[in-house]
């Protein structure tokens, strides 16, 4: 693993501080050759959480100049958290200066599915925000696997469709794909989905799902940063198709974006 801080070697002060504090926030990618998909959609969640958070700008130059020298020409899982060593739990309305922690681990891929889900009443805080405070989401999947399922789908208190517990969830309902509305963190990995799928000509509508219409949608498919399209065989007791061309058809979605150096 390797770690920059402000673009030089992270000190064991910074890292504890980091431990003992989960304010903040993170966006995670993988890189390829150096490259990164959307790395513009990176940097605008970052720079947009950091103003909500921390009342104070990034320096995008900056940062991904400290990406681009730790990253070279690698193949890696990208994490790149924003905190602050002036943040003060006492005054938190008080503007803090950002720091900018990146890490890389080895190059990350998911099973290819299909995954097995249960639904579950949760709602994130903040959830438009992909924030470090993550307790919840590891424990709803660890109580989901515990029930034998791999994965917790969230519902709100209306029995909306919303997440998945570190991924985005949407349907083919017909020949289109169906998204939810709910509130959700809109994974980088969504976006470029519905941009691409824009692009080839693929019909796409975001509405209110309710866990009771479930039944009535053809397939379902789970994507986030380490794996763009993977099949969802069950939400509860309710199955889907698993043998159409869903997952060709994402792949292609997802193919339109290039990938781009920092």
């Amino acid at each position: 693993m390797q770690l920059s801080l402000n673009g030089e070697a992270a000190p064991l002060e910074a890292l504890a501080h980091l431990a003992g504090n989960n304010y903040g926030h993170f966006t995670a990618a993988q890189a390829r050759g150096g490259r990164i998909q959307g790395l513009s959609l990176h940097l605008d969640r970052l720079q947009a959480a950091t103003r909500e958070l921390f009342g104070n700008d990034l320096d995008l130059d900056l940062l991904r100049g400290w990406l681009r020298a730790l990253l070279g020409g690698q193949d890696a899982s990208v994490r790149i958290s924003v905190f602050s060593l002036g943040f003060d739990r006492d005054h938190p309305a008080q503007a803090a200066k950002p720091d900018v922690l990146i890490t890389l681990a080895p190059p990350r891929g998911l099973q290819t599915g299909p995954l097995r889900t249960c639904s579950v009443p949760y709602d994130r805080d903040s959830p438009h925000i992909k924030h470090l405070g993550s307790f919840g989401l590891f424990n709803q999947r660890r109580l989901a696997q515990l029930r034998g399922f791999d994965d917790a789908l969230f519902v709100t208190a209306d029995g909306h469709v919303a997440e998945g517990t570190i991924w985005n969830v949407g349907f083919r309902e017909g020949e289109d794909i169906l998204w939810p509305a709910a509130p959700m963190l809109e994974g980088i990995s969504m976006q470029l989905l519905k941009a691409g799928l824009a692009r080839i000509g693929v019909a796409q509508t975001t509405r209110v799902i309710t866990r009771a219409e479930l039944p009535q949608l053809r397939s379902a498919f789970f994507t986030n940063s380490a794996c763009a399209a993977m099949p969802i065989a069950c939400i509860d007791e309710v199955g889907f198709d698993l043998a159409d061309d869903l997952p060709a058809l994402l792949r292609a979605a997802l193919d339109c974006e290039p990938w781009v150096q920092p």
